[in-house]
């Protein structure tokens, strides 16, 4: 496998969701589909998430781990005002630095809070490590911080988006993977066989199968990824050609030309 910390086509990411409230399930999560997303827009492959509580060794040895495999972590959670956000600690404790008041930061927030207004609390978010880069915040002020390749944002979905947007320019990017996706009319089971070998004849393509159930019908959503157009192109070719030789009906989701053996019913759209 190449190793993504030295390829100059290939950036991965890792995201850490941090946050006992997600761990419960009093809070679902709205913010890994955003990420996702957005990184694969920009050439940025997100190989693992995981989800720790607030506690801090947790973290410290979730962070050591990943920013070693990956070529940046990104954390969401554990940067607010209260007791149990603990996520900058961890992040100093597992570079091996201190966390502390930081001037540029607090400057920051002294333009969205007066001087009643910023309490001790709310100084906590003004913490940063040693050797941090600030993520500006244009919502609350209240700034996340780049250190070496982790990226720490706010667990708050509009201020990560606008976090998101403020590093992202100092990223490495790779080449942005693009995807097709068919809308074929039979059941997954049946479906799978002639996928496993499309997919050993196309290693370089990833393709993914997502069933699907409606008005009483089942159905199958291929899905293939790959950043090189022609490669995907290749295999989109051959998956058509499975799909003729199968007999089964499919529309391509995208909007381009389905083969002439796959006329979409109506009824199902």
């Amino acid at each position: 496998m190449t190793d993504a910390r030295t390829s100059s086509d290939i950036v991965t990411a890792a995201l850490l969701v941090i946050g006992e409230e997600i761990l419960s399930g009093r809070t679902a999560d709205q913010n890994i589909g955003y990420i996702a997303a957005y990184l694969a827009r920009v050439g940025i492959g997100l190989r693992e998430v995981r989800v720790v509580a607030d506690e801090e060794m947790e973290i410290v040895a979730a962070v050591n781990e990943l920013r070693r495999r990956f070529t940046y972590v990104f954390t969401t959670g554990g940067i607010g005002p209260t007791h149990d956000d603990v996520t900058t600690d961890a992040i100093a404790k597992a570079f091996g630095v201190e966390a502390a008041l930081n001037e540029e930061a607090v400057a920051a927030m002294r333009r969205h809070f007066d001087d009643r207004e910023l309490t001790p609390a709310r100084l906590r978010m003004a913490r940063i490590p040693k050797g941090a880069e600030l993520i500006h915040n244009a919502i609350s002020r209240a700034p996340g911080f780049m250190l070496q390749n982790v990226i720490v944002m706010a667990g708050v979905p509009r201020i990560m988006q606008v976090m998101l947007d403020e590093v992202m320019p100092r990223l490495a990017k790779g080449r942005p993977v693009l995807a097709r996706s068919v809308r074929v009319d039979a059941p997954e089971g049946d479906v799978a066989p002639p996928l496993a070998a499309l997919q050993a004849a196309h290693p370089e393509v990833q393709i993914g199968s997502y069933p699907f159930f409606e008005q009483k019908r089942l159905g199958t959503f291929v899905v293939l990824r790959c950043a090189d157009e022609a490669s995907l192109e290749a295999a989109v070719a051959d998956l058509w050609r499975v799909i003729a030789r199968e007999g089964f009906r499919a529309v391509d989701s995208e909007g381009a030309g389905a083969s002439d053996e796959s006329v979409p019913d109506p009824n199902l759209d």
